[in-house]
């Protein structure tokens, strides 16, 4: 394990009594998979540089959903020396390596590519098509979809991906309001 892994595991035991079970858990997967992506990185003989390092601690730890570009712009502010070539041929070699999964998001922004790393918990993503707010959905309903795919038609699942398009409590009261004044100059 690195260091970052490390200091993760070990918050992991010392806020346990204070967050709870689940805390303590969700602490302890955050380490478990930023240290199999990069020991995955080390058994297919791939290099982790300070960079690489950066790039994937980034991807990981943003709690964001980010494109190529704000990624470049995140890495950027902490090592200046970072060039936008390197961003995109990290992406690739991790997408390549099944460490990273590249989302279009419902295409909310056109063509945009998202990048999340693959070792999370499978889950569904909840994309506004107003606002664009992405949410991620964890649930046992997904496993429970899985087992009946795979069960009603044998089919062996590699992979699956589930996104929700729909408009958020907020956008949903905005869209009430643009149909409502649309209604009236429509009448007029």
């Amino acid at each position: 394990m690195h260091k970052g892994t490390h200091a993760l595991v070990a918050a992991a035991f010392d806020h346990s009594t204070a967050y709870g079970q689940s805390r303590h858990a969700n602490l302890l997967l955050e380490a478990m998979a930023s240290s199999g992506i990069q020991d995955s990185l080390r058994e297919r003989g791939v290099r982790l540089t300070r960079q690489r390092r950066l790039l994937l601690e980034l991807i990981d730890n943003s709690g964001l959903h980010l494109d190529a570009e704000s990624l470049y712009q995140m890495a950027k502010e902490k090592d200046p020396k970072l060039n936008r070539v390197t961003v995109y041929r990290t992406l690739k070699l991790l997408k390549e390596g099944g460490l990273v999964d590249e989302l279009d998001l419902a295409h909310f922004e056109g063509e945009k590519h998202y990048y999340e790393t693959r070792l999370k918990q499978e889950h569904a993503h909840i994309i506004c098509l107003r606002c664009g707010r992405v949410e991620e959905f964890f649930g046992e309903q997904l496993q429970a979809l899985r087992g009946q795919v795979q069960s009603q038609f044998g089919f062996e699942i590699a992979f699956a991906r589930t996104e929700i398009g729909g408009y958020c409590s907020h956008c949903q009261v905005l869209r009430g309001i643009d149909l409502q004044a649309h209604g009236e100059k429509q009448a007029v």
